[in-house]
């Protein structure tokens, strides 16, 4: 098979190179025709139309004679600097630059004759007439290059809502794409200014108001909105006014979320829930200094969860020195090789088995991987569940926290994953992370490294969320369930999260916690009628209660914290009290829950006064 590969592509190479050189030869004999054309236009005026035979011949001398220049320099200028795309801007400036050098060399030849075999004014105008015949011509020969990678005719008609780079870009993809499966046929946008613009050929319709008539009048069956600084107010308007139109709606993501790539057909996707919410501008907003892992050896506890997941994604594209992904659920860390390398044989060594409930096994791998950074992802979340059993919480939460927290005495850095819910505590997670805060703040005070906690908000699409549980309701066919109409949480993509832990790396003091600028809080009432509303089929939404533990409004910081960001916009840093591990080594995991949950709330409200305040926090 390897010789058939190679032998194919070596009967494809020359056939390229033949292409090429065809394309050259055609397009210096259309060059060496406008250079005659030029001088012997520029040569005619001057004479007042009346030149002569003879005069012409000389005329058209020059005329080659500086063709042949510029030939010559166009070979140079393709063998030392590479090729353009016929017809591109770059192609442009050095057919430009080309035939201004071959115009001013003939000039400087004709200049000094006493008995010039043309006026000196020919080369000057000759010249700029056959730049202007030489560009017409790569205008054509562009546009019918263009006709041939055309969308197919039965390729799907679509509007295009939002003129600017992401747009552009993508017009321009899905035109000169003969497998495109859209055919972008018009354009929209609200600005007053876009009006009656023409973007490669295809012009303005209107703004959203006049979505239904451009849908009806060109036959588009898809809409599709550029989402970059789009307002999900807009968004919503849009969508709406396009499903009253009946046709599709689809978005492009901002150009900044597609990376350092051209915009392809396969980045037009189907509405998601965080772009109803906004959440999808705000991560852009948070840059992120990769290159602080570079090199370094990293360790992710809680790898197969879905915030681990993602930041074990986000670590690799870092280039650390080692990433090793610490879970126990063996089905998880399988998905998430997966995800990484595409294959998933359980063989490597960054795969390590290891529960943070056993102090001694982590010790050990600690102690054998020495790693650098440590990011601590693994915790049980599900409010509900450690509420009927604290026992659970300490077991995981704080007693695991801390056995990996004593294991990395001689680590760097450390990050601890918590919650809004450890702000002013109601429940046994609150209560369980709160406590892994400030046994963290413990920590960096007594070892001097840099170890600090991130506060989540509730995470989109995680495994377990709100959003997930809402969605799997629809598709069986039951209620949505919200505890109250007027219960209101703060939310934040996966992105937003490993950005801020990745952040929280570069930019996070030991003893802290940072918070992320999560903007305001979403009405979980909300989401679920946005959701009932994409449901194929009729979705009621059922008010359960409050749950015991659970908060009306959470909160980003505790009644104690001040709102401080010394370094980032967007990321709050506060104090966070120590807590001696003693305190939490005596707890009885078995005992009376009511008692137990008592006695964790006793230790969040304990604060250590004589702390220091850290600079940029008065």
């Amino acid at each position: 098979m390897d010789r058939e590969a190679t032998a194919a592509e070596d009967a494809v190479r020359p056939r390229g190179r033949v292409t090429h050189r065809v394309a050259t030869l055609s397009l210096l004999t259309l060059d060496t025709a406008a250079w005659c054309g030029g001088f012997l236009g520029a040569a005619w005026t001057r004479y007042e139309f009346a030149l002569t035979a003879g005069a012409g011949a000389r005329v058209l001398a020059v005329a080659l004679g500086c063709a042949a220049v510029y030939a010559v320099l166009t070979l140079v200028r393709l063998r030392t600097h590479g090729r353009h795309p016929i017809g591109s801007a770059g192609e442009a400036r050095g057919l430009a630059g080309t035939a201004a050098t071959a115009t001013l060399a003939t000039l400087a030849v004709v200049l000094p004759w006493a008995d010039r075999p043309v006026p000196a004014s020919t080369p000057l105008l000759g010249g700029a007439v056959a730049l202007v015949l030489m560009a017409a011509a790569r205008g054509v020969w562009r546009a019918r290059q263009d006709r041939h990678h055309r969308p197919v005719p039965d390729a799907e008609r679509c509007l295009v809502y939002g003129v600017d780079a992401a747009s552009e870009r993508l017009v321009r993809t899905l035109l000169r794409d003969p497998q495109s499966r859209y055919r972008p046929v018009g354009l929209l946008d609200d600005d007053p200014e876009s009006r009656g613009l023409r973007l490669e050929g295809l012009r303005v319709l209107g703004g959203r108001e006049r979505i239904g008539a451009a849908v009806r009048g060109t036959g588009a069956r898809t809409v599709i909105f550029s989402m970059s600084g789009s307002e999900p107010r807009l968004l919503r308007d849009v969508r709406s006014r396009t499903l009253e139109a009946g046709a599709a709606f689809k978005v492009l993501p901002p150009v900044r979320e597609l990376l350092d790539r051209p915009v392809a057909v396969t980045d037009v996707r189907d509405l998601q829930l965080n772009d109803l919410l906004g959440r999808a501008q705000r991560v852009a907003e948070l840059a992120v200094e990769r290159g602080g892992l570079a090199g370094r050896r990293v360790l992710v506890t809680g790898a197969g969860g879905s915030i681990g997941s993602e930041l074990c994604r986000q670590i690799a594209r870092c280039e650390p020195g080692e990433l090793m992904m610490l879970d126990r659920d063996e089905s998880a860390l399988h998905a998430l090789q997966m995800s990484l390398h595409g294959r998933a044989l359980l063989d490597g060594p960054e795969l390590i088995l290891a529960d943070i409930r056993d102090a001694e096994g982590i010790a050990r791998v600690i102690a054998d991987r020495q790693p650098d950074v440590v990011f601590h992802a693994a915790a049980l979340k599900h409010l509900t569940m450690l509420q009927r059993h604290p026992g659970e919480a300490i077991k995981t939460n704080i007693w695991g926290t801390l056995n990996v927290l004593e294991a990395c005495r001689d680590v760097a850095e450390f990050v601890n994953i918590s919650t809004d819910k450890a702000a002013n505590p109601t429940s046994v997670l609150g209560y369980s992370k709160r406590i892994t805060e400030r046994l963290t703040a413990y920590h960096a005070e007594r070892l001097g490294g840099t170890y600090l906690s991130v506060r989540f908000g509730n995470v989109l699409s995680s495994r377990g969320s709100v959003l997930t549980a809402f969605q799997a309701q629809i598709r069986a066919g039951v209620p949505i369930t919200v505890t109250h109409p007027d219960v209101t949480r703060y939310f934040m993509t996966v992105q937003e999260a490993v950005h801020l832990v990745l952040q929280a790396a570069v930019v996070g003091r030991g003893g802290e916690a940072l918070v992320l600028d999560m903007g305001e809080p979403v009405r979980i009432a909300d989401v679920a009628r946005r959701l009932a509303a994409e449901a194929d089929r009729p979705v009621d939404i059922v008010y359960t209660g409050l749950r015991p533990g659970e908060k009306l409004h959470e909160h980003l910081f505790g009644a104690d914290e001040a709102d401080s960001r010394p370094l980032h916009p967007l990321i709050s840093h506060v104090r966070v009290p120590a807590l001696d591990p003693d305190e939490v080594r005596g707890l009885d995991p078995y005992a009376d829950p009511d008692e137990l949950i008592k006695r964790l709330a006793a230790l969040c409200e304990t604060a250590d006064a004589s702390l220091p305040v850290l600079p940029g926090q008065r």
